[in-house]
């Protein structure tokens, strides 16, 4: 599978976070031109607030799919700007929540040389910082209805990326578990798969999963 880099976004202004537990949110990011570099832990001119929830290596990078994002302004009947997400990758022609967890994406510009690869590494789960940010009534609640919530990324390579660059699927684990599953974790015998299939997981996915699978297990006791 081949896709594009429709837009790289990264904080344009820090703002009031609207919850208790964390004041501030880096979630209000702009679409910026030229190539960006991205290191380890994320793209340069980027940053997160909630360092607790947020960021580190195996959240280093936020995709969104551009069709997602335009049935959702279509659905609000409201422009969505890329980045209004949270995203710092909106892709087109690229399946983003239902990539498998591990699946690795070769991103190359035309001119640059570069090629940056990118790890993905688990779901997005919408919080309170989100809802504020959306405007909308019950808006967590519907995007997790949805499940389309995206996928983050671990950079496997450093480089750089820029808006009209390539996306490449290189590989693609055995296991075939989803950014989707995870996130739904409604069928525990993928999810025990998961855990068999894929020794560095994100420690996140490791405990919300493990949790998953605990919960049924007790259920049939």
């Amino acid at each position: 599978m081949t896709g594009a880099v429709v837009a790289v976004c990264v904080v344009r202004d820090e703002r009031d976070s609207g919850v208790k537990r964390v004041s501030r949110t880096a979630i209000d990011k702009r679409a910026v031109p030229g190539r960006v570099a991205v290191g380890r832990l994320g793209l340069g001119g980027d940053y997160v607030c909630d360092t607790e929830f947020h960021g580190g290596q195996y959240q280093a990078v936020y995709a969104y799919q551009l069709d997602e994002a335009q049935r959702w302004a279509t659905e609000l009947g409201r422009e969505l700007h890329p980045g209004w997400f949270g995203e710092n990758l909106l892709l087109s022609a690229m399946s983003v929540t239902d990539a498998v967890v591990g699946e690795r994406w070769h991103i190359t510009g035309p001119d640059s040389g570069d090629v940056l690869e990118l790890e993905v590494t688990g779901p997005r789960t919408p919080c309170g910082t989100f809802g504020v940010w959306s405007g909308e009534k019950r808006w967590v609640k519907r995007f997790t209805e949805r499940a389309d919530v995206g996928a983050y990324l671990r950079v496997n390579r450093t480089g750089t990326i820029g808006a009209g660059d390539t996306v490449t699927r290189v590989h693609v684990p055995a296991h075939g578990v989803t950014v989707r599953d995870v996130f739904t974790a409604t069928d525990p015998q993928r999810l025990r798969r998961l855990l068999a299939g894929h020794s560095d997981l994100a420690p996140s996915v490791v405990d919300h999963v493990t949790a998953r699978i605990e919960r049924e297990s007790g259920a049939r006791s």
